[in-house]
């Protein structure tokens, strides 16, 4: 036992750590030295997947170096040789735009919850070595422990409280720790869960929330040292006591840096009958509980809405042999305002084929209840005639949840949003200089100079990482990508950094689901789409990232984004020239 724990008293300073080290010897004990690959066989700016025993390694070539990491994102699980690797020491997954260090296995981008292993590789007799232990180049054990403070956490001090259960949330305690941060950390959410995948209520209509949450409430504890607060509503903060007030006064928390990340309020049309008991929105897993009851063999269903979180709801739900789905949508097509006519026009082909009717350029005038029963939906009325209802999903956007802070001195934009700086510290009030906005609720400059709101997963957990790095003492102003994904039969793939445009690129055929369209404004590609073209957007968000991305004529005359060297040492000085111009 001698041998597992050296007798120094700094490593039994908090269980977790006692822990760690223990298992940290076991590691250490099974570890392995193998030839994995000709050396020869691995070129500058490529990435390979490599056999381990009965494991997996990544190796990842740039110029005379070769790092070896776990071969598999830490989201899905994607294989991350066939996402995008840069000459900055970057891979991509190719699925949903989560990044990782190549050098280190340290996270990058969300949504990875999670670090890879980093192994190390030396080159022998032309041969590529990896020196790792097998069990850490398995799948299922593809992600490493977080790096916690060996002295563990500092309990004195007020530390950070966050406000809200979600991704940034969820992100800023990952990163917070990650980043050396050892004060305390208090997360306050109104939910009765810890933060969960959100993203699979409206793709899967996941209902159990212990089967999607990203950390149980005793990791969180344990591991992050953490204190967890569920189920309590934050009725105000008061900025120059530096107190979040509980419950309209029952209780306060106080802080010396404050991140609110609350998210976002379904909204609701200002129209008779969207209160009534099978009105649904989507937001929490109380929502996805109600949907999924409701969505029975034989049921009608209308959805009103034809954007993301509708949509995707009536992909999980075409299946289940509803006798209707009607939706309903104010422009000529789905999704038109963010994806155009024509990839809309492609999506409404694919879910007409499944059996959804559209109703489209139309407005809702009212929803009826039944005449037995004044509390339930029995129809909802478009153009003078009733559409059966057994149920009824309201999918028409979120407004910020804000209200809380109405009064407090902060201020408030129309929409409910708070505008933040380049480091999503808040801009107004009393006492805010610690204060920060994350996620559906901050308005932020991005890197094309615009001040925006932006209600995507990936957005609020980028946030929350840049904020947890912030606070811990490395400053990191915000100029990330956003990237987004939807379930609509095939995966569509979205990334970025405005959804103005003035002309369309399509290459392949949205009606087919197959497809890559680009968005240009003022001649230059500012966002790109993809349907079964992966890693497309990957490649896309880190040529935006780099400036880049080809131009409108180069793509018109058929350039392929996959084609653009960013990957190899010689592509360094290139990007260094464009990064600093």
């Amino acid at each position: 036992m001698r041998l597992l724990f050296p007798r120094q008293p700094s490593l039994f300073r908090t269980p977790s750590y006692r822990l760690s080290t223990y298992l940290s010897h076991i590691r250490k004990m099974s570890i392995k030295t193998l030839a994995v690959l000709d050396d020869s066989e691995l070129k500058d700016g490529q990435m390979k997947e490599v056999d381990f025993e009965q494991g997996k390694v990544l190796l990842s070539r740039i110029g005379d170096n070769i790092h070896a990491t776990s071969a598999f994102c830490t989201h899905y699980g994607a294989p991350l040789a066939k996402g995008v690797l840069t000459s900055d020491g970057r891979v991509v997954c190719p699925w949903h735009g989560a990044c990782f260090n190549v050098c280190t296995g340290d996270i990058e981008d969300a949504p990875a919850p999670t670090a890879l292993h980093s192994f190390k590789a030396h080159i022998s007799n032309g041969k590529i070595h990896v020196t790792a232990n097998p069990t850490s180049t398995l799948k299922e054990n593809k992600d490493r422990q977080p790096r916690l403070l060996a002295s563990g956490v500092d309990s004195s001090g007020k530390g950070a409280v966050i406000i809200g259960g979600g991704s940034g949330a969820f992100h800023a305690v990952e990163s917070l720790r990650e980043h050396g941060f050892a004060g305390p950390i208090t997360v306050v959410s109104k939910e009765t869960y810890t933060p969960i995948d959100r993203t699979k209520l409206s793709k899967a209509l996941i209902t159990d929330a212990s089967k999607i949450e990203w950390r149980t409430a005793a990791d969180l504890k344990i591991k992050y040292g953490t204190n967890i607060r569920l189920g309590v509503e934050v009725t105000s903060v008061d900025f120059q006591k530096k107190e979040v007030v509980l419950e309209g006064g029952k209780d306060t928390i106080p802080y010396d840096q404050l991140i609110i990340a609350t998210g976002g309020t379904p909204r609701r049309l200002p129209i008779e009958g969207a209160k009534l008991e099978n009105v649904y929105t989507m937001r929490g897993v109380s929502d996805a509980q109600k949907i999924d009851a409701a969505a029975k063999e034989g049921k009608h269903l209308v959805v009103i809405g034809s954007s993301f979180i509708s949509m995707e709801l009536v992909a999980a739900v075409s299946k289940r042999k509803l006798a209707s789905i009607d939706v309903i949508g104010m422009e000529e097509f789905p999704f038109e305002a963010i994806l155009g006519k024509e990839v809309g026009a492609g999506l409404k082909k694919y879910h007409e084929s499944q059996g959804v009717k559209f109703h489209m350029n139309t407005k809702v005038e009212k929803i009826i209840a039944k005449e037995d029963d004044a509390t339930q939906a029995a129809g909802v009325v478009v153009n003078g005639t009733t559409l059966p209802a057994d149920f009824i999903i309201m999918g028409v956007g979120v407004a910020p949840a804000t209200e809380f802070l109405k009064g407090s001195g902060i201020t408030l934009e129309k929409d409910g949003g708070i505008k933040v700086d380049e480091f999503l510290r808040v801009k107004s009030g009393p006492d805010t200089k610690n204060v920060y906005a994350v996620g559906d609720i901050a308005i932020y400059p991005q890197a094309n100079g615009d001040e925006t709101r932006i209600e995507h997963w990936n957005v609020a957990g980028n946030h929350g990482r840049a904020v947890g790095k912030t606070i811990a003492g490395s400053p990191q102003p915000f100029l990330k990508i956003p990237v987004f994904w939807s379930a609509q039969g095939q995966q569509l793939r979205y990334c970025g950094i405005g959804h103005k445009y003035d002309d369309i690129i399509i290459k392949g055929d949205p009606g087919e689901m197959k497809f890559i369209a680009y968005y240009a404004k003022n001649n230059k590609i500012v966002a790109v789409a993809s349907m079964q073209n992966d890693p497309v957007v990957s490649k896309a968000s880190e040529l935006l990232r780099l400036g880049l991305m080809p131009s409108p004529e180069e793509v018109k005359a058929g350039k392929d984004l996959l084609s653009v060297d960013i990957s190899t040492a010689s592509s360094l000085k290139r990007v260094e020239i464009d990064s600093a111009a």
